[in-house]
């Protein structure tokens, strides 16, 4: 719990024009739009959902210690439970209008992060590595859309030195309210890759809808742009229209300004020499793969930007862990031995199944194990969908996976071009697998899961975990 309160009532008043009932008494530290996880003090913002009214919860978060409640009607059972805020119109409203007077009285540098691979990612590895210079304040989990950013900023402690947002999207447009919002110092978009195509026409509609990152950058700000991608000069001249005149490039191309040197890929781990904007800097990175060790680039260069001190940065690059779904590796008791659970549940598109394939190709099975593959389908790719399944299969091949479990309608795209001898199962979902991949599985084996949310490929990533106990979590 913050020291100093973060909101007072006289500054939520003047930051909504809402209308007070009943009186504060606790010291407001914290903002929830979920009335099931709050701490005691929290403001409540009952916004209504595609599912749930947040107005439903008023009067149990109230009684259950919630601070003050804002909304956009009440009734005298809310009255009742506590104080409200009462503000015009849909409380989401009043959430941005609060992110927005945070944005105001804040002296932090701002970070904001997109790009169709590796926001999540690399907006962790500045969460770990940014406190050696200053507090940090980092979006939760992906909270990137129209109200996980206006909270990310409403919870921004006063006194926080580097802020990190996460700005996401699926359609042209989105990102630009979202930016405006964060105003931020620097701006990073990590690359352009085949997501979210079944909302447009073509990479290039996808990087310039990425592009609208810039639009938000504060005067004087920069731009970190991928070297590698071969949108980089696309997106470098949306950012000079966009007025960013300082445009930094990162990646293994020689020509950018942040590069990588010498890297050494391991099991679980990067070691990583780069040139950063013509200094020389070696450093560990907590989390395995060749992806994470461009990305930890975009991370060195906005702190040099932001004006942290980078030899810090750096060696706080050793305590990066994945985020959940996005690589944690776990060792589980299996008969008399163990296996190796890879998971990257959390969301799939052909770029990211690629850089999982590739890290899963690192790991190397014990004795008698072998390298499994469980793949969901990866959605909202339009017509190009199967083409771009049965396109795993050369990845596939080169990781040297054994065994392939595929879930999916789309996922057959690739089953159909696999040998007989590496098919595990294939079913129309992850539940239709579950009982093939549980008793497929035995000692030595390194297994990995991947799928977009909608494919739901977390579940048989629990399922694993309550069949097989963990050992020791590796990262």
């Amino acid at each position: 719990m913050a020291e100093q309160a973060l909101w007072t009532a006289d500054e939520l008043i003047g930051a909504t024009g809402g209308t007070l009932h009943g009186h504060v008494t606790t010291a407001m530290c914290g903002v929830t739009i979920d009335s099931r996880n709050f701490s005691p003090g929290d403001i409540f913002v009952a916004i209504k959902g595609d599912r749930h009214d947040g107005h439903d919860f008023v009067a149990s978060a109230l009684k259950a210690g919630a601070g003050l409640a804002i909304v956009s009607r009440v009734t005298p059972e809310m009255l009742a439970a506590g104080p409200v805020l009462v503000v015009a119109g849909d409380p989401l409203r009043g959430l941005e209008n609060i992110g927005l007077a945070s944005r105001a009285r804040s002296h932090a540098q701002i970070i904001a992060v997109t790009g169709s691979v590796g926001k999540t990612s690399t907006k962790e590895m500045l969460r770990a590595a940014l406190p050696a210079s200053g507090a940090t304040h980092a979006s939760a989990a992906s909270f990137n859309n129209h109200w996980g950013v206006p909270l990310t900023l409403a919870r921004m402690p006063r006194d926080t030195a580097f802020g990190v947002f996460e700005i996401g999207m699926n359609h042209a447009g989105e990102i630009t309210p979202l930016v405006g919002m964060v105003q931020p110092h620097v701006g990073i978009i990590t690359t352009i890759a085949a997501s979210h195509l079944g909302h447009f026409k073509s990479l290039d509609e996808i990087a310039d809808a990425k592009a609208e990152i810039f639009s938000g950058i504060v005067p004087g700000g920069h731009a970190v742009i991928c070297r590698d991608t071969p949108y980089f000069e696309r997106l470098a001249t949306a950012a000079r229209v966009a007025g960013v005149a300082n445009i930094v490039s990162f990646g293994k191309s020689p020509d950018a300004d942040v590069r990588i040197e010498r890297l050494a890929l391991l099991a679980d781990c990067c070691c990583v020499t780069a040139d950063v904007m013509g200094e020389s800097v070696m450093y560990k990175l907590g989390v395995p793969g060749e992806h994470m060790a461009v990305n930890s680039l975009a991370v060195l260069s906005a702190a040099k930007l932001a004006g942290a001190d980078l030899a810090r940065t750096a060696l706080a690059l050793a305590t990066a862990q994945p985020a959940k779904g996005r690589g944690v590796r776990e060792r589980l008791r299996i008969g008399g031995g163990e296996l190796l659970l890879i998971d990257e549940s959390y969301n799939a598109n052909p770029a990211s199944v690629r850089a999982a394939l590739a890290l899963l190709a690192t790991a190397k099975p014990a004795k008698g194990g072998r390298r499994i593959a469980v793949l969901g389908d990866m959605l909202e790719l339009g017509t190009q969908g199967p083409e771009l399944h049965a396109g795993l299969f050369e990845p596939m091949d080169a990781a040297q996976v054994d065994v392939l479990y595929a879930a999916g309608p789309l996922m057959a795209n690739l089953w159909a071009r696999v040998p007989a001898q590496k098919r595990g199962d294939h079913a129309a979902t992850s539940d239709g697998i579950r009982d093939a991949v549980l008793a497929g599985l035995r000692a030595g084996d390194v297994v990995m899961i991947k799928g977009s949310l909608g494919s739901r490929m977390g579940p048989l990533v629990e399922a694993i975990r309550a069949a097989y106990p963990p050992l020791v979590k590796e990262s």
